[in-house]
């Protein structure tokens, strides 16, 4: 395992916000959704694509609170470009849970 400073830690901007909108996204080469997430009046709201069809419907994300990383670049993926990148724990098989919140909190939170 590779170790990171402090300040590398600080550069990563991980914020929770709630899915507002989801749609399947069939020219993904491997099964996804595509994603609208509102982080709140200073964010506002970013895209993701995202592999999570394994464990989740859309009825599932829909209005669900999770936490992304959203200082990445920008990331072409078919004709969707992501703004955001979604995290979850990764299984072996690419069984991914999305990381979230126990209680409710405001949309473009910190995770620090």
């Amino acid at each position: 395992m590779n170790q990171i400073t402090w300040n590398d830690f600080e550069k990563v901007e991980m914020r929770v916000g709630t899915i507002i909108e989801v749609s399947d996204f069939p020219e993904a080469r491997n099964p996804a959704y595509q994603l609208r997430i509102d982080f709140g009046p200073e964010i506002g709201i970013l895209k993701s694509s995202a592999q999570i069809t394994r464990r989740y419907s859309i009825n599932d994300l829909q209005d669900r609170q999770v936490i992304a990383v959203i200082n990445f670049p920008k990331k072409q993926i078919a004709s969707f470009m992501s703004e955001c990148l979604v995290l979850g724990a990764v299984g072996a098989k690419n069984d991914i849970v999305l990381l979230n919140t126990d209680f409710p909190v405001e949309n473009g939170l910190r995770i620090g």
